[in-house]
């Protein structure tokens, strides 16, 4: 008996011994004293770890037992210690400055750096070591902070000084905008699966805001030959380690250090050409193997990146089995400059528990990224004990003073005190940019139309206006979704006419149903290539009437519904009286060139006949489209479907049913289409595409509006879109009979532009357009466009011709959202 109660007493001491975490703190200095930010620490043969925190303090969580702990950085000599823990203890460490030792090999007069040879043998190396691991799994905590660090009181009517003070920003407009942290299990498959899967998150003065960090983001892999950095630089960087990375990098040998019985060699990698989208810094490499010891590099706004004056990347790698190495932390931080704001931060993200060979079921990674409800509500004790990389005093000080903030502005007064606020009335507003009326805390939203943005002037009205309103409610929260009603009146003052119609949207289980009925005098073209605000500018300016319209009197029904993954399908009918309109009003401001209007009939410009008489038409759309992929992020508001590698393929089919409601007509057709945007093209920028084709199977009884429109173009100002063309008459070569239609377009992305001094300032992209477009009455009709983008605006030179060589060229100017 007495044995048995010893055993048991011993298994329990062992189990509560094997549950009790005790921890390893202290902070790590270098020889002068000063503190050595963001240094690894590990538990050597294994996969835990953690960083310190700018404060050079770290706090390390371990079962009892026996450890060799390892403390590293960039630049220094590494440090281990030996203990047993029993209990929680304080090591406090001191990193000495790496001293590096110059190999045997010199460097010979006129002869090449040893560096050369070290690099030749990684770039060789390279592949192996991208593809060494196929399969892993991770813990991984992100921390994200952005400091203000100057400001203006105010700027641009904006009062800046106010904003500080409503955001924890002290008297001089410094301090941090934003604060979180988060933990995620992360999982990785080639060639390149992700699945994310956040545990816990929390947001410096929000209860209940998630955090943006994500392991997918930060990310960066320099086996890769390039980092596709979008928003932070235009072009794709090259990895000092690439395989054409001798054709842009110089490199310096700095010496070599002995790590745990193994060579480090420091070498200096620089741009050959200083605006070439390349790295600076120091790269370490490990001898034998030829892998990346550890990277310490940075690019400026010599590179011509966005943003950021300057962003510094420290990654440090650890041993995770006899023939791997992953990253143990990663540390991005960057600064930034503009218009009196001075902007500071980083992001840092260690990594933990690596698993090399995980089970995976067939579905996994269908779901890219993953938050739950109820992560963002961890309560402090929680991120004591889980906290990876502690806190530094001021970091504490501002969860602590923004979470009375967070309580306050979360809260149904203040809300209601802000609505109140933005709420008032003010005309200057009204006239330019609209009204809205909000209720934030019920998630009501009332938007009046801009008033200017309502009048304009055409041929068959005259001058008139056509005034917009909506209302809209949240009403699904759990999906993030609204019902929406929509609403618009119109009167011509000289035809005479009013319009109105009312619109709306509802979602009706897992689809959305649509509603729209009324009146309006709307574009012959239904794909509306020229705006009303153009071709009011060129009516009055320029005595040029480009819109052509008619009258329509409908109703319609629609229904959208994602069937699965990538499978989209879209449903509509609607009944319509028809009627076409002729001129009424010869106004203009200007006459340059004693021009005259042309009539509303674009086949017939110079008559006054009818384009079509009054007709009735009921008509049946369908659509689908695939994009073979289901990849999709799930958030507690529901659902979003990523766009896809892959190319998009759609069919559509239209029916006009005679006789069906008093219809007059009497047709089918028929139309597929293939497109995909941002076409990854390496550093050659990106490629976009769109092909289609159709054909009326029956056209019986086809009026002008019922025909295959396409998105012409003839003004200088020029709508955006992958399926729009640069010179194309808006009317003339619509068909009722069959169509092919092509764009490419290619994106630069400053690869030319950029290597010039005195234009790379400006970010320009390069721009190269081919559209095609062939019917049985335009044969091989073709457009070549070339022409620079800066951010979303574009200015392209085009060129057309066709089978009878007919050329055309101009200039155009547009925004672009491809």
């Amino acid at each position: 008996m007495k044995f048995i109660l010893l055993f048991s007493f011993s298994l329990l001491l062992s189990l509560h011994l094997e549950a009790q975490l005790t921890t390893i703190s202290g902070k790590i200095t270098d020889e002068y004293g000063k503190p050595v930010p963001f240094a690894s620490v590990y538990v050597k043969n294994t996969t835990r770890g953690t960083s310190a925190n700018g404060e050079g303090v770290y706090i390390l969580q371990l079962k009892p037992g026996n450890y060799e702990v390892a403390y590293k950085a960039v630049g220094y000599q590494q440090e281990s210690r030996k203990t047993a823990l029993t209990g929680s203890q304080v090591i406090n460490i001191v990193l000495k400055t790496e001293t590096y030792q110059l190999a045997d090999v010199t460097v010979a007069s006129g002869g090449e750096d040893p560096a050369y040879g070290i690099i030749r043998k990684a770039i060789k190396k390279r592949k192996e070591h991208l593809n060494e691991v196929n399969a892993y799994t991770c813990g991984v905590y992100i921390k994200g902070m952005q400091k203000l660090l100057g400001a203006p009181k105010k700027i641009l009517g904006f009062d800046v000084q106010k904003f500080a003070r409503e955001n924890g920003l002290d008297s001089n407009r410094k301090g941090i905008l934003y604060l979180s942290e988060s933990e995620s299990k992360y999982s990785f498959k080639r060639p390149g699966d992700v699945h994310e899967e956040m545990i816990s998150s929390k947001v410096s003065g929000s209860n209940q805001a998630f955090s943006f960090n994500r392991a997918s983001d930060l990310e960066v892999n320099f086996y890769n030959n390039i980092q596709n950095w979008e928003g932070i630089s235009n072009r794709p960087v090259i990895s000092p380690i690439a395989d054409n990375a001798l054709f842009y990098y110089t490199y310096k040998y700095i010496g070599f250090s002995t790590e745990n019985g193994q060579t480090v060699d420091k070498i200096q990698v620089k741009p050959k050409r200083i605006y070439d989208a390349c790295f600076q810094g120091y790269i370490y490499i490990l001898e034998d193997s030829w892998r990346i010891y550890g990277l310490n590099l940075f690019i400026t706004k010599k590179q011509n990146i966005n943003f950021v004056d300057t962003l510094r990347l420290n990654e440090q790698f650890f041993p995770v089995s006899e023939k791997a190495w992953m990253p143990s932390s990663l540390k991005f931080d960057f600064t930034a400059g503009l218009l009196g704001f001075k902007v500071g931060g980083y992001y840092i993200s260690v990594y933990k528990d690596y698993d090399l060979s995980p089970t995976f079921t067939k579905k996994e990674f269908s779901e890219v990224w993953r938050i739950d409800k109820g992560v963002n509500k961890k309560d402090s004790a929680f991120w004591e004990n889980e906290r990876p990389v502690p806190l530094t005093a001021e970091e504490k000080t501002d969860y602590k003073n923004k979470a009375v903030l967070a309580a306050k502005k979360e809260s149904k007064p203040y809300l209601d005190s802000l609505d109140k606020v933005n709420n008032q009335f003010k005309p200057d507003k009204f006239l330019l940019s609209g009204y809205r009326h909000s209720n934030r805390y019920d998630h009501e939203y009332y938007n009046f139309d801009p008033a200017i943005t309502a009048i304009k002037f055409n041929t068959v009205q005259g001058f008139a206006i056509n005034y917009g309103a909506s209302y809209s409610k949240q009403i699904d929260t759990a999906n993030n979704r609204y019902l929406f009603i929509g609403a618009k009146a119109g009167y011509g003052f000289s035809d005479k006419k009013f319009t109105g119609s009312v619109t709306g949207a509802v979602p009706v289980g897992d689809a959305m149903l649509g509603f729209n009925a009324g009146s309006e005098i709307t574009d012959l073209n239904y794909t509306n290539p020229v705006s009303s605000l153009v071709n009011t500018f060129y009516s009055l300016f320029e005595r040029q009437n480009y819109e052509k319209l008619y009258q329509k009197r409908f109703v319609s029904l629609s229904l959208y519904k994602r069937i699965s993954g990538g499978w989209q399908a879209y449903a509509a009918a609607e009944w319509a009286d028809r009627k076409s309109l002729g001129n009424t009003s010869e106004f203009s401001f200007f006459n340059p060139g004693d021009r005259e209007y042309t009539s509303n009939n674009p086949v017939l410009p110079a008559g006054n006949a009818l384009l079509f008489p009054e007709n009735q038409s009921f008509k049946v759309t369908l659509r689908t489209t695939y994009d073979f992929s289901d990849k999709y992020e799930t958030f507690p508001t529901g659902r979003r479907y990523l766009p896809s590698p892959y190319p998009t393929v759609g069919l559509s089919y239209i029916k006009g049913i005679k006789g069906a409601l008093g219809s007059d007509v009497d047709y089918d057709l028929i139309a597929a289409d293939i497109s995909k945007s941002n076409i990854k093209t390496g550093v050659l920028g990106n490629t976009s595409f769109y092909i289609a084709a159709g054909k009326f199977l029956n056209n019986s009884s086809v009026y002008y509006p019922d025909y295959k429109q396409f998105a012409g173009n003839e003004v200088l100002l020029a709508n955006g879109g992958i399926n729009t063309f640069l010179l194309l008459n808006y009317y003339t070569f619509s068909t009722n009979t069959e169509y092919i239609e092509g764009h490419l377009e290619q994106n630069f992305s400053g690869f030319i532009l950029n290597k010039i001094p005195l234009l790379r300032k400006l970010k320009l992209k390069e721009i190269a357009d081919i559209n095609y477009l062939s019917t049985p009455a335009l044969k091989n009709y073709t457009e070549l466009g070339f022409g620079v983008q800066y951010l979303n605006i574009r200015l392209m030179y085009g060129t057309s011709f066709n089978s009878g060589s007919n050329i055309r060229s101009a200039l155009r100017l547009g925004v672009s959202f491809k």
